[in-house]
């Protein structure tokens, strides 16, 4: 099979239809009927995998692989991916806020760059000043604690070979962020930059924004752990210097030594770091613990298509 378009599904009931118009319309101009449409329900509350299952009626060459409850965009797309039997596997969002028309323009790039990977870039970061200017300074800060090269403003949409997705596969890890393995599991990649529809506000608010950037700091650099060794060595330097220059003060000078104002303030600041510092090694353990157990990184209720006897 020449081509595998793999989507997820949530809250894709109004979407789903004209996605798989036009996602059919684009692979039958690349590749002829030599494809394939995978179609992933992360657990949708509405009635996306109802269309879907109606869609695989219609039409031979979609795929549904309907996950037994919500394991959250990342793990869903590694799901579809698992399930794409494809030469190459064009990646977009359901939504539509990503085109599937780009496809034909990746698969040109790809072939003239000779490259393994093609992914779209944001021109223009959609969202206010602060979502923007917020974006680049986790970039830049996230870049520079692991030690990445990961590009800025990325979109989901990305035509990639099928050597490339299966070296993707090949990571086992269950605290993932799918966007720094895409970085690191190498290979020529090549961007391209798109423009990016804006239907509805992002469901990320600055919680899971947060929440993402500590998830994805803390599972691809170590920097957060050394950190607290060297503040530590810092406080230990500043509070010896001090403590001799107390002594100085008493012995050699006769100064009284006294100030129950400056002693508050340094237990409450020492308290304060030790209990972030426990809170950051925590964080670590938390994520050692979650991949010792083992757990699947998505469970599979039932697949409904054509492919169903190759899994």
């Amino acid at each position: 099979m020449k081509l595998s378009i793999v989507a997820t599904l949530y809250k894709s009931a109004s979407y789903i239809n004209e996605f798989h118009e036009r996602a059919t319309a684009a692979a039958n101009r690349l590749v002829g009927d030599d494809y394939e449409i995978v179609l992933v329900n992360d657990g949708s509350p509405d009635e996306s995998l109802d269309l879907a299952i109606k869609l695989t009626e219609q039409d031979s060459r979609v795929v549904v692989v309907d996950l037994s409850r919500n394991f959250g965009h990342h793990k869903a797309m590694l799901a579809g991916l698992s399930y794409a039997q494809g030469e190459r596997i064009f990646l977009i969002d359901s939504d539509l806020e990503e085109e599937p028309e780009w496809l034909a323009d990746f698969a040109q790039a790809m072939t003239k760059e000779a490259a393994d990977v093609v992914y779209g870039v944001q021109e223009t970061r959609k969202g206010n000043w602060f979502e923007r200017w917020s974006g680049e300074l986790y970039y830049s800060l996230f870049n520079y604690l692991a030690n990445i090269d990961h590009p800025r403003d990325i979109v989901t949409a990305r035509l990639m070979s099928r050597r490339y997705v299966d070296a993707l596969l090949q990571f086992r890890e269950r605290e993932m962020v799918i966007s720094c393995l895409w970085v690191i599991t190498g290979f020529k990649q090549c961007a391209r930059p798109v423009k990016k529809h804006a239907h509805s506000a992002s469901t990320y608010s600055l919680t899971k924004k947060i929440g993402r950037a500590t998830d994805a700091i803390t599972s691809f650099s170590e920097a957060p752990l050394r950190l607290i060794f060297y503040v530590g060595l810092i406080i230990f330097a500043v509070a010896l210097f001090y403590a001799g220059y107390l002594i100085f003060q008493k012995l050699m000078l006769g100064t009284p030594l006294d100030g129950w104002t400056s002693v508050m303030v340094s237990i409450w600041l020492l308290g304060g770091m030790v209990i972030s510092f426990v809170g950051i090694i925590g964080i670590y353990l938390s994520k050692v613990f979650s991949e010792t157990k083992q757990r699947p990184s998505f469970i599979v209720r039932a697949i409904r298509g054509q492919s169903t006897s190759i899994h």
